[in-house]
């Protein structure tokens, strides 16, 4: 992964990374509210040596300093030092844990020597370091004194006495936040990344390409109410959903520059992905273009075509290809474009075996002659076999991947399958995409603004009343009353040869 990939899931997944840097806060508080204040009080001590004040005796005195500064250093925190100040303080500690809170460093190339001490009192911490510093001199002018008599060649003095802290040292709440904020936020993207990497399901083009390199056609953006209003008919004609049919109608006829693929499947991995809808929506912005198209409903286990569209389902493909009616009396025309529908019909028991059948591919044959499109509403592909069947009589698939709802290994079994049998996939196109984020696809160029589209929908609400008449009343005859009563406007440019079995 590159640095954009990163980017895109520190994007996706911003609630966990900032849940994740607010407890990282929380706890960084807590402990600061939760920690005892401690004060550090600082003395200062300056090393010298007893000398004539010759040159040359200063610099051998500066060098034995500096050499035995160090060894002070180490004194600092022995019983030697630190008893002395428990009996004139009268601390009840031991030298063991007064030395825990006296802390002695030094400078290199300096002969100073500072001693810090940390305590819960501001008062005693000063207490305690100036005591000390006492207690180094004598310390160090009982060991360095001579055997023989004589006064010390080192000389300590306080260069900085100890004074009372006004703030305490710890907790530092400042650094506490910050590191709760590092850490919080490290373990926030290390959390996203770790489940993005188990996360297979497919979000956006970027996980898309790590299974397929086939065309992505187009991305349907994800509309709330496409639920309760799934059709492309019932959206605002410049709302994000209504352009994103209009484009997977540009990029299909750019996919089938040779003209070839005029039927094309619509299918998907698993049940649930949105490919009746987009087919049905694919049919319709086909015949707003002015084509004329036949919608094909073979998913012949859960038909959604007719319900969707608000046709009848008593007779249909599955009466055509049993010999049962004529496909001219059971196509329905809806809406005021040229498309007509051709229902799934009643549900058989051997669905594989009829759309498999030589009738069925017969039956497309002759669509393709009169119709410039014709789409075909198929089966997933993993669940049963049915779309990898009826691929074999298309010109093309368009698979639909559900966003959020697919996973890459499923996605991987489906495309297999349909190389396995030889079909033209035309591309892929997303479902369900989020209009904004990491993962969107779409681009608004054209704002919309229900209230300023309310005089484009009053000029068409004459039209609108009338289109939903239609496709309410528009209902599958039986053959002999069909064939009676049909008008032309009903039916298709010209008859199917071949195909009437009646």
């Amino acid at each position: 992964m590159d640095f954009r990939d990163y980017l895109r899931i520190l994007r996706r997944s911003w609630i966990l990374v900032t849940a994740m840097m607010l407890m990282g806060l929380l706890v960084g508080g807590s402990i600061s509210a939760l920690t005892s204040p401690t004060y550090t009080s600082e003395t200062q001590l300056f090393v010298a040596i007893q000398s004539s004040g010759s040159v040359q005796e200063l610099q051998q005195g500066n060098t034995f300093s500096q050499a035995r500064v160090q060894s002070y250093v180490k004194t600092v925190d022995s019983p030697v030092v630190l008893q002395p100040v428990i009996d004139s303080l009268g601390l009840d500690l031991t030298s063991e844990k007064l030395a825990q809170k006296v802390t002695a460093t030094t400078e290199t190339n300096t002969v100073l020597i500072n001693i810090a001490v940390t305590d819960t009192s501001a008062v005693q911490a000063a207490a305690i370091a100036q005591a000390v510093a006492d207690s180094m001199i004598k310390a160090v002018d009982s060991l360095e004194k001579p055997k023989t008599g004589g006064s010390s060649p080192v000389s300590l003095s306080v260069i900085k006495p100890a004074v009372a802290p006004l703030t305490p040292s710890a907790p530092n709440t400042k650094v506490n936040l910050l590191l709760g904020l590092i850490i919080g936020l490290a373990l926030g993207a290390g959390s996203a990344v770790l489940r993005t990497n188990f996360d297979t399901r497919i979000r956006g083009e970027s996980d898309l390409r790590h299974v397929t390199n086939a065309p992505l056609l187009g991305g349907i953006s994800f509309d709330q109410d496409a639920t309760k209003r799934p059709l492309l008919t019932q959206a605002s004609a410049q709302s994000p959903r209504a352009e994103s049919f209009r484009q997977l109608r540009t990029n299909l006829q750019f996919a089938n520059v040779t003209g070839h693929a005029k039927t094309v499947l619509v299918t998907s991995s698993l049940p649930g992905e949105g490919k009746s809808t987009t087919a049905t929506n694919l049919a319709i912005a086909l015949s707003q273009a002015g084509k004329t198209v036949c919608l094909v409903d073979a998913d012949l286990r859960r038909p959604m075509v007719n319900e969707y569209l608000g046709l009848e389902r008593g007779a249909g493909l599955t009466t055509v290809l049993v010999g049962a009616a004529d496909i001219n009396d059971m196509l329905q025309k809806w809406g005021e474009e040229s498309l007509y529908v051709l229902t799934a019909g009643q549900i058989p028991p051997n669905p594989s075996e009829l759309l498999g059948s030589h009738d069925m591919k017969q039956l497309i044959t002759g669509l393709e002659e009169v119709f410039d499109f014709v789409v075909i509403d198929a089966p997933p592909l993993l669940p049963v076999t049915d779309a990898a069947v009826l691929a074999q009589h298309v010109g093309g698939v368009v698979v639909v991947v559900g966003s959020q709802t697919v996973r890459r290994q499923d996605l991987d079994k489906s495309i297999a399958a349909l190389e396995l049998v030889g079909a033209n996939v035309l591309g892929v196109v997303l479902n369900r995409v989020p209009v904004k984020g990491p993962d969107a696809y779409s681009y608004t160029y054209y704002s919309h603004n229900e209230s300023d589209s309310s005089s484009v929908q009053r000029l068409k609400a004459t039209k609108t009343q009338s289109h939903r008449k239609q496709s309410q009343s528009a209902t599958v005859m039986p053959p002999t009353e069909a064939a009676a009563n049909q008008s032309e406007e009903l039916r298709p440019a010209k008859a199917f040869p071949g195909i009437n079995r009646g």
